[in-house]
């Protein structure tokens, strides 16, 4: 059960809280915590699905094998599936971005054209390339970060407790409750992790019980954890100092008690963390890709079940260059959290339509379906009136989906079967 509970807490706090805090203090401003807990409440009720579903499908193919046990290889399963192939992506990305603000503090003062992006690019060759070269490396480095992001994280929220100020966190200074839910949901991305833990199902002793419990564990760990990082952050540092760092808001957070040497300190975890993330992403999405194509929805061209698909590494590498450099971390985060929002509504909805056979209650399933559909709609709804390019990327990347799945999976996937 603890290496479940430790790939979903591995999952959750990878890069996302380091690339996401500052968006959500924008938005919520002195109810920042309270959109953590909106987010980890659609995450707690989705692993509710997750965990039933991981334990009737007991599967390295995780969500893919969910929708497709619900709705059969359909054109409709089969676009969702090149989404969530897709929405890894776009986590590679906002991980990659994360690491390029972060790491840019440490060139305070000099000029070099294009460094962002320079260090945007390191973030995403350099771990495809450990990936091509040595792919073991990548899962026996998670658990040593995970220990450290965790430790850190945990020195600065003790030790920023007294810093707080409690005006900043009144209710005085709250958003409006559908701006703060929209908060939330921008940075659901931060919580999307948990659903790695249905991956290694097959590796679970006993996953009748420990399934369920590191799905449940994991989250609601995630969860405290956030609301008291956000609290410290907000309670202790004035708001227009963390909106002017809004990209490196969590190394803000540490010099109230730590310094400049806490800022270093967090900065520093932040790149190792959002390296991590990227390494592990970038590990998994390869395979996803190579289990899509074995299935017919994305091109075979990795003809062994080898555990370096080349072209998995390639393509991904190749798709995530693009998507991070061309948009900015605030859109990321938005397309990253509606796409695995509408990943997790359809996960949700496939439990409801499998209930019976997975044991699960239709209520709740139903209710999760529910609240993930709103919550999706809600921060579409929000993103119309502030930022109209992400609703359009996220968009193009539905129809891409789509027009992909109606050519490549409609045809060619006919042919790949025949000669099966």
């Amino acid at each position: 059960m603890l290496g479940a509970l430790s790939i979903g807490i591995g999952g959750m706090v990878g890069g996302g809280i380091f690339a996401v805090l500052g968006e959500a203090v924008s938005i919520a401003h002195g109810a920042t915590e309270i959109a953590f807990l909106v987010a980890g409440i659609v995450a707690l009720l989705s692993a509710y699905s997750y965990a039933k579903l991981s334990v009737a499908f007991q599967s390295s193919g995780g969500t893919i094998v969910f929708i497709d046990e619900a709705f059969h290889h359909s054109l409709f399963s089969g676009t969702m599936n090149v989404i969530l192939w897709l929405s890894y992506l776009i986590t590679i990305s906002l991980y990659a971005v994360a690491f390029g603000s972060y790491a840019q503090t440490f060139f305070t003062g000099e000029h070099i054209p294009y460094l962002k992006h320079i260090l945007i690019s390191f973030a995403i060759v350099f771990p495809g390339a450990i990936n091509l070269v040595n792919a073991s490396l990548v899962s026996k480095s998670e658990t040593i970060v995970v220990i450290i992001k965790l430790s850190l994280m945990a020195l600065v929220i003790v030790l920023g407790i007294p810093y707080i100020d409690v005006q900043r966190l009144s209710p005085a200074n709250f958003e409006a409750p559908l701006s703060i839910v929209a908060a939330g949901m921008i940075i659901f991305v931060a919580y999307e992790g948990f659903e790695l833990i249905a991956n290694a199902a097959n590796d679970i002793k006993d996953p009748k019980k420990n399934l369920p419990r590191a799905f449940y564990g994991s989250v609601i760990f995630v969860i405290l954890l956030y609301i008291l990082i956000a609290i410290i952050t907000v309670g202790g540092v004035d708001e227009a100092t963390l909106l002017d760092a809004k990209d490196y808001a969590l190394a803000v957070a540490a010099k109230p008690a730590l310094g400049q040497f806490g800022f270093t300190l967090v900065a520093i975890a932040a790149l190792l963390a959002t390296f991590s993330a990227i390494n592990a992403t970038i590990f998994g999405n390869a395979r996803l890709s190579f289990v899509l194509a074995l299935e017919g929805e994305l091109p075979l061209i990795d003809k062994t079940t080898s555990i370096n698909p080349l072209w998995g590494v390639l393509t991904t590498i190749i798709f995530s260059l693009v998507l991070a450099n061309t948009i900015d971390l605030s859109a990321i985060a938005i397309i990253g959290s509606a796409s695995f929002l509408l990943i997790f509504t359809v996960t949700n909805f496939s439990a409801y339509r499998l209930h019976e056979t997975i044991c699960a209650n239709k209520y709740i399933t139903l209710f999760a379906t529910l609240v993930s559909l709103l919550s999706l709609i809600t921060l579409l709804l929000h993103t119309y009136k502030t930022d109209i390019h992400a609703i359009v990327v996220f968009i193009v990347f539905i129809l891409c989906s789509v027009l992909f799945e109606l050519s490549y999976g409609k045809i060619y996937r006919k042919r790949l079967l025949t000669h099966k």
